[in-house]
């Protein structure tokens, strides 16, 4: 079942000088339920802005993006965040957690955003939370937690309203070598487990190693690739 496509997306930024740059040319994709897409590209490629458009976070200059079978183009600000916090869930390279909130309570905040009662919202949190791994790190604040921890909160968070799709970008970019591979562990079991499809944006290659399919992202377009060629 494809739960993600997009069509011919396209980008175009007004630069500096008052020319037109072209950052995704004509790009085409589609994502199926429990599949999990590594993005790997150079450093300015589109990457960032790829998933902005997936997500609902950008608007494309041309071409479209269908969630679940929803067109998202003709639908206002608004009915575009509302998509987005019910179907969406986002991991970026730093983990983006208020500090001044347990682990828990930043896993809750999207439920009592979505109006869950608080303990139906505390349930989910704290069973996403055993999942990943921090069951018994719950009342911990972030300042009190590792940095590996702290995006696996992230993660967590991200999945708690059971979206649709969950986006990453360079999520293990801020990690050391052992907390990454530890996180990448997750994503592929998550993708397994509960059959999230995730788009991840990625320079590492053991996490793209771990997808069902990698694309490069060259010249504003997407293409199969091999993760050994272009991965260092």
């Amino acid at each position: 079942m494809i739960v993600l496509e997009a069509v011919d997306l396209t980008k175009m930024f007004l630069g500096g000088d008052g020319g037109t740059i072209t950052v995704l040319d004509g790009t085409s994709l589609q994502v199926a339920r429990g599949e999990m897409v590594a993005i790997v590209g150079a450093s300015g490629a589109g990457k960032s802005t790829l998933l902005h458009l997936l997500g609902a976070l950008d608007r494309p200059t041309r071409g479209y993006v269908s969630l679940a079978g929803e067109p998202l183009h003709a639908r206002s600000d608004d009915e575009l965040s509302a998509l987005r916090n019910r179907s969406v869930g986002f991991v970026f390279q730093f983990h983006h957690l208020l500090r001044e909130f347990t682990a828990l309570e930043n896993v809750m905040m999207p439920l009592r955003i979505a109006g869950w009662p608080a303990r139906r919202a505390h349930d989910r949190a704290r069973e996403l939370l055993d999942r990943v791994g921090l069951g018994a790190r719950t009342q911990h604040k972030p300042a009190a937690l590792s940095g590996g921890e702290q995006q696996r909160t992230a993660v967590a968070r991200a999945l708690a309203i059971d979206p649709v799709i969950l986006l990453a970008d360079e999520p293990s970019g801020n990690l050391d070598h052992a907390n990454s591979e530890r996180l990448h562990d997750l994503f592929a079991e998550l993708s397994n487990d509960l059959e999230t499809a995730m788009v991840i944006a990625t320079h590492n290659r053991s996490l793209a190693a771990r997808a069902d399919r990698t694309l490069l992202l060259e010249d504003g377009r997407l293409s199969d690739t091999d993760v050994r060629e272009v991965v260092p």
